[in-house]
Protein backbone atom coordinates (compact mmCIF):
# COMPACT_ATOMS: atom_id res chain seq x y z
CA UNK A 1 0.00 0.00 0.00
CA UNK A 2 1.12 3.42 -1.13
CA UNK A 3 0.59 7.08 0.23
CA UNK A 4 2.02 10.08 -2.05
CA UNK A 5 0.67 13.44 -0.92
CA UNK A 6 -1.70 12.24 1.84
CA UNK A 7 -4.02 10.44 -0.82
CA UNK A 8 -4.68 6.60 -1.09
CA UNK A 9 -7.14 4.66 -2.93
CA UNK A 10 -8.63 1.28 -1.57
CA UNK A 11 -5.82 1.15 1.15
CA UNK A 12 -6.88 0.39 4.69
CA UNK A 13 -9.91 -2.05 3.41
CA UNK A 14 -7.14 -4.20 1.56
CA UNK A 15 -5.32 -4.38 4.32
CA UNK A 16 -8.01 -5.10 6.35
CA UNK A 17 -9.61 -7.63 3.39
CA UNK A 18 -5.96 -9.50 4.08
CA UNK A 19 -6.88 -10.22 7.28
CA UNK A 20 -9.75 -12.64 6.22
CA UNK A 21 -7.34 -13.89 3.27
CA UNK A 22 -9.40 -11.79 1.09
CA UNK A 23 -11.82 -5.07 -0.86
CA UNK A 24 -17.58 -3.52 -3.94
CA UNK A 25 -21.31 -4.94 -3.74
CA UNK A 26 -24.67 -6.76 -4.31
CA UNK A 27 -28.07 -7.25 -5.97
CA UNK A 28 -31.80 -6.56 -6.69
CA UNK A 29 -34.30 -3.28 -6.80
CA UNK A 30 -38.51 -2.17 -7.48
CA UNK A 31 -40.60 0.22 -5.68
CA UNK A 32 -43.10 -0.93 -2.89
CA UNK A 33 -46.16 0.38 -1.42
CA UNK A 34 -47.04 0.73 2.21
CA UNK A 35 -47.08 -2.46 3.82
CA UNK A 36 -49.38 -0.90 6.13
CA UNK A 37 -46.89 0.41 7.62
CA UNK A 38 -47.75 3.21 10.46
CA UNK A 39 -45.43 5.89 8.63
CA UNK A 40 -47.07 5.26 5.05
CA UNK A 41 -44.99 4.37 2.32
CA UNK A 42 -41.91 2.25 3.53
CA UNK A 43 -39.70 3.28 0.61
CA UNK A 44 -40.47 7.50 1.15
CA UNK A 45 -40.25 6.94 5.06
CA UNK A 46 -36.82 5.19 4.83
CA UNK A 47 -35.34 8.11 2.68
CA UNK A 48 -36.78 10.73 4.73
CA UNK A 49 -34.37 9.80 7.51
CA UNK A 50 -31.22 11.64 6.32
CA UNK A 51 -33.36 14.95 6.54
CA UNK A 52 -34.56 13.80 10.11
CA UNK A 53 -30.74 13.40 11.24
CA UNK A 54 -29.97 16.92 9.97
CA UNK A 55 -32.24 18.00 12.08
CA UNK A 56 -31.13 16.63 14.98
CA UNK A 57 -28.12 17.85 14.44
CA UNK A 58 -25.59 15.44 15.85
CA UNK A 59 -25.07 12.12 17.67
CA UNK A 60 -23.10 9.72 19.50
CA UNK A 61 -22.24 6.31 17.22
CA UNK A 62 -21.14 3.12 17.32
CA UNK A 63 -19.41 0.71 14.62
CA UNK A 64 -19.08 -2.03 13.65
CA UNK A 65 -17.47 -4.05 10.62
CA UNK A 66 -17.67 -7.78 9.71
CA UNK A 67 -15.71 -9.08 7.01
CA UNK A 68 -16.16 -12.86 5.82
CA UNK A 69 -14.37 -14.93 3.69
CA UNK A 70 -13.35 -18.35 3.48
CA UNK A 71 -14.81 -19.03 6.78
CA UNK A 72 -12.78 -16.74 8.87
CA UNK A 73 -14.75 -13.73 10.40
CA UNK A 74 -13.15 -10.45 11.69
CA UNK A 75 -15.16 -7.74 13.19
CA UNK A 76 -13.37 -3.82 13.26
CA UNK A 77 -15.76 -1.48 15.95
CA UNK A 78 -15.63 2.01 16.26
CA UNK A 79 -17.06 4.16 18.81
CA UNK A 80 -17.64 8.54 18.49
CA UNK A 81 -19.79 11.67 17.62
CA UNK A 82 -21.24 13.02 14.19
CA UNK A 83 -22.53 16.07 13.08
CA UNK A 84 -24.93 15.43 10.47
CA UNK A 85 -25.17 19.26 9.87
CA UNK A 86 -21.28 19.97 9.19
CA UNK A 87 -20.84 16.38 8.10
CA UNK A 88 -17.78 16.18 10.41
CA UNK A 89 -16.70 13.11 12.99
CA UNK A 90 -14.89 11.50 15.02
CA UNK A 91 -14.53 7.74 15.83
CA UNK A 92 -11.62 5.47 17.76
CA UNK A 93 -11.80 2.30 15.72
CA UNK A 94 -10.39 -0.81 17.28
CA UNK A 95 -8.85 -3.93 15.48
CA UNK A 96 -9.90 -7.59 16.42
CA UNK A 97 -6.93 -9.37 18.20
CA UNK A 98 -3.80 -11.12 15.94
CA UNK A 99 -6.11 -9.57 12.85
CA UNK A 100 -2.42 -7.87 11.58
CA UNK A 101 -0.34 -10.17 12.68
CA UNK A 102 -0.06 -9.02 16.54
CA UNK A 103 -1.78 -9.55 19.99
CA UNK A 104 -2.98 -6.05 20.41
CA UNK A 105 -3.49 -2.84 18.12
CA UNK A 106 -3.81 0.80 19.05
CA UNK A 107 -7.07 2.51 18.52
CA UNK A 108 -7.49 4.38 15.35
CA UNK A 109 -8.13 7.47 15.25
CA UNK A 110 -10.38 8.81 12.37
CA UNK A 111 -11.52 12.33 11.38
CA UNK A 112 -14.73 12.38 8.86
CA UNK A 113 -15.21 15.31 6.71
CA UNK A 114 -16.88 15.86 3.67
CA UNK A 115 -14.39 13.73 1.09
CA UNK A 116 -11.25 13.24 3.45
CA UNK A 117 -10.84 10.63 5.44
CA UNK A 118 -7.74 11.35 8.19
CA UNK A 119 -6.74 8.37 9.85
CA UNK A 120 -3.83 8.76 12.92
CA UNK A 121 -2.15 5.56 14.72
CA UNK A 122 -2.46 3.96 10.89
CA UNK A 123 0.40 2.27 11.58
CA UNK A 124 2.26 0.45 8.59
CA UNK A 125 5.75 2.96 8.71
CA UNK A 126 3.58 5.80 9.52
CA UNK A 127 5.43 8.61 11.91
CA UNK A 128 2.88 8.52 15.37
CA UNK A 129 2.93 11.95 15.12
CA UNK A 130 1.43 12.02 11.54
CA UNK A 131 -1.84 11.69 10.02
CA UNK A 132 -3.09 9.67 6.46
CA UNK A 133 -5.28 12.16 4.63
CA UNK A 134 -7.47 9.84 2.13
CA UNK A 135 -9.82 11.62 -0.77
CA UNK A 136 -12.86 9.85 -0.24
CA UNK A 137 -13.81 10.82 -3.75
CA UNK A 138 -11.17 9.01 -5.45
CA UNK A 139 -11.71 5.69 -3.31
CA UNK A 140 -13.53 2.81 -5.12
CA UNK A 141 -16.38 2.67 -2.66
CA UNK A 142 -16.45 6.12 -1.02
CA UNK A 143 -15.31 5.17 2.65
CA UNK A 144 -18.45 2.87 2.51
CA UNK A 145 -15.55 0.28 3.58
CA UNK A 146 -12.25 1.31 3.24
CA UNK A 147 -11.86 3.28 7.08
CA UNK A 148 -13.25 -0.02 8.78
CA UNK A 149 -16.63 2.35 9.63
CA UNK A 150 -18.71 3.52 7.05
CA UNK A 151 -18.95 7.39 7.57
CA UNK A 152 -22.53 7.89 10.06
CA UNK A 153 -23.42 10.27 6.80
CA UNK A 154 -22.97 8.08 3.92
CA UNK A 155 -24.61 4.99 5.98
CA UNK A 156 -27.70 7.53 6.27
CA UNK A 157 -27.12 9.28 2.47
CA UNK A 158 -27.30 5.72 1.10
CA UNK A 159 -31.05 5.10 2.00
CA UNK A 160 -31.73 8.14 -0.05
CA UNK A 161 -31.37 5.35 -2.91
CA UNK A 162 -34.19 3.17 -1.77
CA UNK A 163 -35.27 1.19 -4.93
CA UNK A 164 -37.56 -1.40 -2.72
CA UNK A 165 -38.32 -1.41 0.62
CA UNK A 166 -40.86 -3.44 3.20
CA UNK A 167 -42.39 -2.75 6.95
CA UNK A 168 -41.28 -5.49 9.19
CA UNK A 169 -42.62 -4.12 12.42
CA UNK A 170 -41.83 -2.74 15.44
CA UNK A 171 -38.70 -3.16 18.45
CA UNK A 172 -37.23 -2.00 21.10
CA UNK A 173 -33.70 -0.86 20.78
CA UNK A 174 -31.40 0.39 23.64
CA UNK A 175 -34.76 1.01 25.31
CA UNK A 176 -36.51 3.45 22.39
CA UNK A 177 -39.11 1.50 20.02
CA UNK A 178 -38.08 1.73 16.98
CA UNK A 179 -39.90 0.32 13.59
CA UNK A 180 -37.84 -1.80 11.29
CA UNK A 181 -37.37 -1.57 7.69
CA UNK A 182 -35.75 -3.93 4.96
CA UNK A 183 -35.24 -3.25 1.73
CA UNK A 184 -32.49 -2.57 -1.29
CA UNK A 185 -30.65 0.76 -2.19
CA UNK A 186 -29.12 1.90 -4.92
CA UNK A 187 -25.26 3.76 -4.85
CA UNK A 188 -25.66 5.11 -7.66
CA UNK A 189 -29.89 7.06 -7.70
CA UNK A 190 -28.08 7.83 -3.65
CA UNK A 191 -25.28 10.07 -5.26
CA UNK A 192 -27.75 11.77 -7.36
CA UNK A 193 -30.07 12.71 -4.42
CA UNK A 194 -27.03 12.78 -2.04
CA UNK A 195 -26.67 16.03 0.10
CA UNK A 196 -23.37 18.15 -1.68
CA UNK A 197 -20.79 17.15 1.09
CA UNK A 198 -21.37 13.76 0.53
CA UNK A 199 -22.38 13.57 -3.43
CA UNK A 200 -18.81 12.88 -4.58
CA UNK A 201 -17.81 10.35 -2.23
CA UNK A 202 -20.94 7.97 -2.79
CA UNK A 203 -21.00 8.87 -6.80
CA UNK A 204 -17.34 7.15 -6.69
CA UNK A 205 -18.93 4.37 -4.92
CA UNK A 206 -21.39 4.09 -7.83
CA UNK A 207 -18.27 3.87 -10.25
CA UNK A 208 -16.15 1.42 -8.09
CA UNK A 209 -18.64 -1.28 -7.23
CA UNK A 210 -19.37 -3.95 -9.62
CA UNK A 211 -23.32 -3.60 -8.97
CA UNK A 212 -24.88 -0.27 -7.39
CA UNK A 213 -27.75 -2.31 -4.88
CA UNK A 214 -27.21 -2.83 -1.48
CA UNK A 215 -29.40 -4.46 1.27
CA UNK A 216 -30.26 -2.98 3.86
CA UNK A 217 -31.88 -3.04 7.22
CA UNK A 218 -33.08 0.30 8.98
CA UNK A 219 -35.26 1.04 12.04
CA UNK A 220 -36.49 4.71 12.66
CA UNK A 221 -37.67 6.13 15.74
CA UNK A 222 -40.70 7.96 16.14
CA UNK A 223 -39.17 10.96 14.84
CA UNK A 224 -37.90 9.72 11.77
CA UNK A 225 -34.49 9.59 13.27
CA UNK A 226 -32.24 6.48 11.99
CA UNK A 227 -31.25 4.48 15.07
CA UNK A 228 -29.50 1.70 13.29
CA UNK A 229 -29.00 0.77 9.85
CA UNK A 230 -27.25 -2.57 8.54
CA UNK A 231 -25.70 -2.40 5.04
CA UNK A 232 -24.72 -5.48 3.20
CA UNK A 233 -22.03 -4.78 0.68
CA UNK A 234 -19.57 -7.51 -0.96
CA UNK A 235 -16.26 -7.57 -3.37
CA UNK A 236 -14.07 -9.44 -5.23
CA UNK A 237 -10.47 -9.62 -3.87
CA UNK A 238 -7.20 -11.34 -5.47
CA UNK A 239 -9.93 -13.81 -6.55
CA UNK A 240 -11.91 -14.25 -3.26
CA UNK A 241 -15.39 -13.04 -2.40
CA UNK A 242 -15.45 -10.45 0.81
CA UNK A 243 -18.59 -10.42 2.01
CA UNK A 244 -18.81 -6.97 4.61
CA UNK A 245 -21.59 -6.69 6.70
CA UNK A 246 -21.93 -2.66 8.56
CA UNK A 247 -23.54 -1.69 11.10
CA UNK A 248 -24.10 1.73 12.67
CA UNK A 249 -26.21 2.79 15.63
CA UNK A 250 -27.38 6.48 16.25
CA UNK A 251 -27.68 7.71 19.79
CA UNK A 252 -27.64 10.35 22.42
CA UNK A 253 -29.31 12.99 19.94
CA UNK A 254 -27.61 16.56 20.46
CA UNK A 255 -24.26 15.46 21.67
CA UNK A 256 -21.33 18.26 21.14
CA UNK A 257 -19.54 17.59 18.62
CA UNK A 258 -15.48 19.17 18.02
CA UNK A 259 -13.42 18.03 15.28
CA UNK A 260 -10.24 20.18 13.97
CA UNK A 261 -8.65 18.49 11.20
CA UNK A 262 -5.08 18.25 11.00
CA UNK A 263 -2.81 21.00 9.09
CA UNK A 264 -0.87 20.09 6.30
CA UNK A 265 2.21 19.92 7.75
CA UNK A 266 0.60 16.99 10.23
CA UNK A 267 0.21 15.07 7.26
CA UNK A 268 2.26 12.09 6.10
CA UNK A 269 3.30 12.15 2.56
CA UNK A 270 5.37 9.62 2.18
CA UNK A 271 5.00 5.57 1.76
CA UNK A 272 3.41 2.87 3.42
CA UNK A 273 3.91 -0.42 3.69
CA UNK A 274 0.83 -2.76 4.17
Amino acid sequence: MVVRNGRTSRAWVMTVALMVGGGGAVGGCAASGDDGAPGGDPVLTVRDAPEALTRAGSSKASTSMEMASGGTRVTIRGEGRYDFRRRTGSLQVVLPKDAAGGSAHRPITELLAPGALYMKNRGAGVPADKWVRVDTTALDDGNLVTGGATDPAAAAELLRGVRKASYVGEIELAGVKVRHYRGVADIAEAARLASPQVRGALAAAAKGFTTDTVPFDAYLDREGRLRKVRHQFSFSNQGRTVAVASTTLLYGFGARVTVTLPDRSEIYAGKIEA
